[in-house]
């Protein structure tokens, strides 16, 4: 299991996410992107325009290494944050589509699915993810 259906349905509802990146010196990059899961390959798919020719793309290309998250903040009285985080492996899929592909391999959520729940006693749901 990826995701649970319940953190599927917290990603459809999203349209915005940010991707970070390992550029050629170590250093880090952060870009917000459009995303969307894609069931046939268990996967999230990144898109954009030109993108094979940005940043983010070469980067994953030359190391693969990624991290990803999707988060809101539905109210802020009472204080309550929602999220997925993801961290994988990135697959640079070149082409006249290019699109950047996260293979999941840890998924990190917290708040989803649990709107009736008092903000300090929300639950960090943690798990690997096989290949």
């Amino acid at each position: 299991m990826t995701f649970t259906a319940l953190e599927l349905e917290y990603l459809a509802g999203q349209a915005l996410g940010r991707l970070a990146t390992v550029q050629p010196d170590g250093t880090l990059q952060v870009s917000p992107v459009g995303f969307a899961w894609n069931p046939d390959t268990s996967t999230i798919d990144i898109r954009g325009f030109n993108m094979a020719a940005s940043r983010k793309f070469r980067n994953v290309a030359a190391n693969g290494r990624v991290a990803f998250v999707v988060d809101d903040l539905p109210s802020t009285d009472p204080w309550r944050v929602r999220c997925v985080e993801i961290r994988g492996h990135g697959e640079a899929v070149d082409g006249p589509d290019a699109i950047i592909r996260i293979h999941p391999r840890r998924v990190i959520s917290f708040g989803v699915g649990e709107p009736d729940t008092e903000p300090h006693r929300l639950t960090v749901h943690r798990r690997d993810v096989s290949a």
